[in-house]
């Protein structure tokens, strides 16, 4: 007979080296937003520091392996070091902003080594990484690019954003890396100054080109300081991106997955459309899809005697998709989980049948070995693949070689300035 279970769970004991405060020379970057330093043998990944720094370092997480720590007290300062550009984001402050105590040249320098290092470590390959500014973003200091923001209230109501690998919410009375249009549009509904209810959650969304901004709580669209139940409600908006010469219109779900940086989605269709090459007449298989920001512009690329079959596992994004491409009889749209779709098309007789070009843009966990074994088997001469992760996208590319391909461009992109996160697009050819 089993022993009946506790009605309350024992509580774990509090870890003893929490809150102690050592002094650290820190090391190199690492992946994650952190540098790495030693204590009494014992490896620390330190936030808000500078590799060569000599710190006052709290300890945040203790365990037997390895700690987390946060520098509170700077001794000896690097040269990159400056003031923060968005100090809420500082030590015990929200995440989403750790790297803004670093110069923006200094952070891309930390992010390409980042890159370096995951894909010698992972890929065996040994690649100068560069990256690239977007236009503008030196100009406004590395803030006001962000599209849209999520927030979350307090339990006095206050909004503001989760402190770092906490649930706790810190409140903010201003979002800095969030775009003018952004900002306006949080004093128009009050965000700062209202009583929301604990919990609950804001999302403000304004398009980079101008397009009617939109706030949602909870899921349901706000309007002039209360909920706007009709079900003509706007939960959409639209967004307009060029590429080689021509504009594409897109109609993107609010709580939608869109590039969070204004100039993200022209910086990234270009290098797309760069990395496909000549796809006139050709068949391109376009995975993780979402609302059709490749999609499109590929449509248009192959042509009328080519083919685009998108696959995406977000039932809104396919709903935004299939608008978008309404007139594009050339577009072909399948909703599933993305390793599933190439598995029951490959079950089927290979329905999705043999592509000359793949273009992939997972989710930070990457493809993965099912995803990119479905990619090979369909003999790609191309494969395009964008990535948010340097660790997830090194395996990928690492078990695309074990198929063959090579990897032939590599362009890498500051599209999250002031913090650790980096955008990056791979063409690999067989």
């Amino acid at each position: 007979m089993p022993r009946p279970r506790r009605s309350t769970p024992r509580p774990r004991p509090a870890d003893p080296h929490v809150g102690t405060e050592i002094e650290l020379v820190v090391g190199p970057v690492a992946h994650g937003g952190h540098c790495v330093a030693r204590h009494e043998g014992r490896v620390v990944f330190v936030r808000h520091a500078l590799p060569g720094e000599r710190v006052r370092a709290r300890v945040t997480e203790g365990g037997n392996r390895y700690w987390r720590a946060d520098a509170v007290e700077v001794h000896e300062a690097s040269p990159d070091r400056v003031a923060p550009a968005w100090p809420q984001a500082g030590p015990g402050g929200v995440g989403g902003g750790e790297l803004s105590h670093v110069a923006l040249p200094a952070q891309r320098r930390w992010k390409a080594d980042v890159l370096t290092e995951q894909l010698a470590r992972l890929a065996r390959l040994e690649r100068d990484v560069t990256v690239e500014a977007v236009d503008g973003d030196d100009a406004r200091h590395g803030l006001a690019y962000r599209t849209r923001v999520d927030l979350v209230a307090d339990d006095a109501g206050r909004a503001g954003m989760r402190r770092f690998r906490s649930h706790d919410v810190v409140p903010l009375d201003a979002m800095p890396l969030a775009t003018e249009d952004v900002a306006a549009l949080a004093d128009a509904e009050q965000v700062w100054t209202r009583t929301w209810r604990p919990g609950q959650r804001i999302e403000l969304v304004a398009p980079a080109a101008g397009g009617r901004p939109l706030m949602l709580v909870d899921g349901v669209p706000w309007h002039r300081g209360r909920p706007d139940s009709r079900p003509t409600a706007r939960r959409a908006v639209a967004e307009e991106v060029t590429l080689a010469g021509r504009t594409h219109r897109f109609r993107v779900a609010a709580d939608g997955f869109w590039q969070v940086h204004r100039g993200a989605p022209a910086l990234l269709g270009d290098a797309v459309l760069a990395g496909v090459g000549d796809v006139d007449g050709a068949t391109v298989l376009d995975l993780y899809s979402g609302a059709g920001l490749f999609t499109v512009p590929l449509a248009h690329a192959v042509g009328e005697s080519g083919r685009v079959i998108g696959v995406e596992g977000d039932a809104r994004g396919v709903q935004d998709a299939r608008r978008n491409v309404h007139d594009l009889p050339q577009v072909e749209l399948h909703l599933g989980a993305v390793d599933q779709v190439l598995a029951d098309g490959d079950a089927a007789d290979g329905a999705l049948g043999a592509a000359d070009v793949v273009v992939l843009d997972p989710p930070r966990a990457g493809a993965g070995r099912t995803v990119v074994d479905a990619v090979a088997a369909r003999g790609p001469q191309r494969v395009v693949y964008v990535a948010c992760d340097p660790a997830a996208l090194a395996r990928d590319v690492g078990l695309l070689g074990k198929h063959g391909y090579a990897l032939s461009a590599l362009r890498a992109f500051d599209l999250f300035p002031h913090t650790h996160h980096v955008e990056a697009v791979a063409v690999l050819e067989r």
